[in-house]
């Protein structure tokens, strides 16, 4: 899929396919482990729906009433799918170890097996799909998207695993251990994949608050900013980014020495489309804003990394 709000609607679809078959095949089953399948998809579901509207409102330019975009509506989608992801992993591990205490319960290992196996082949699917279309868009809620369907595959294969170890049991006459594999299995997924959704929410909550990106991203940015004044005597640069989603913003404060205060207008947006030049051979989409001043106090307010100095 080459459109990002194409690969969002297959997302969306297929995490509302693979919950009403979760919730279907719980009923059969009693498994508590495929119910924690079924309802983490038709969460996904209903956020992804969401997650649609927001990937169109964020390829849209400011508004009067959003003067700096909408790519925050990324991080904040981002960081509310973490969130519903890691409050039913929490809700799924307190039943889990209730269960457990409580003597365990018997499921339907055939069925359970038959749902998994659909589950594992339907998210790696998806997963799959989510990896080819990065190919073609750059798109941080694909990027969280397949993150999901990862972690989705992995459940759904460790519940296959497991319920394939329950008929084994059931062969072999081992009943006393049975009734306690769902629970186990839960209780294992859970603990292993706990970290993907705090990660994600994390992240986002660290674009919502503007901290500056990682230094994979704001190094490079520094030096093209660097480069692109390379040309001009500078007193100060001061660089300050944040990245809202897949917006990255940046703003560059240049203190001149007073020989060149006089710098034109003409001269200086040179220098500005130099700068955005050199920034978007590093990353892209971006906002530049370059001021050019000749007292290091309109510089200096908070902090803004200092890239560049010339001894006094």
């Amino acid at each position: 899929m080459k459109t990002e709000s194409s690969t969002l609607a297959f997302s969306a679809f297929m995490a509302l396919l693979i919950g009403c078959a979760g919730i279907t095949a719980t009923l059969a089953s009693n498994s508590q482990a495929i119910l924690l399948d079924g309802l983490f998809n038709l969460i996904y579901f209903s956020v992804a729906l969401v997650t649609i509207k927001v990937s169109k409102l964020a390829s849209r330019p400011d508004s009067e009433s959003y003067p700096f975009g909408y790519s925050y509506f990324e991080s904040l989608v981002n960081l509310c799918k973490g969130l519903l992801i890691l409050g039913v992993s929490i809700f799924a591990l307190v039943d889990a170890v209730a269960a457990l205490l409580t003597g365990g319960r018997e499921i339907s290992a055939g069925l359970a097996v038959i749902y998994a196996l659909f589950a594992t082949t339907a998210c790696s699917l998806t997963a799959w799909v989510m990896h080819r279309s990065q190919r073609h868009v750059h798109s941080p809620l694909i990027s969280a998207d397949k993150l999901n369907w990862l972690v989705n595959s992995i459940i759904s294969a460790a519940v296959l695993a497991a319920f394939c170890l329950v008929m084994l049991f059931e062969r072999l006459d081992w009943r006393g251990i049975v009734p306690y594999v769902d629970s186990v299995l839960v209780m294992a997924v859970v603990v292993l994949c706990l970290g993907v959704p705090v990660r994600m929410a994390s992240q986002a909550l660290r674009e919502l608050l503007n901290k500056t990106p990682e230094e994979s991203i704001a190094e490079p940015v520094r030096q093209a900013v660097a480069r692109g004044l390379a040309e001009i005597d500078t007193l100060e640069v001061r660089v300050r980014m944040v990245r809202p989603g897949r917006l990255l913003y940046v703003i560059v404060h240049v203190v001149l020495p007073k020989e060149l205060s006089d710098i034109s207008i003409i001269s200086q947006d040179r220098l500005r489309a130099r700068i955005d030049e050199e920034v978007r051979q590093d990353y892209a989409p971006v906002v530049c804003d370059v001021v050019f001043t000749a007292d290091t106090r309109w510089a200096e307010p908070s902090c803004g990394l200092l890239v560049g100095k010339h001894p006094s």
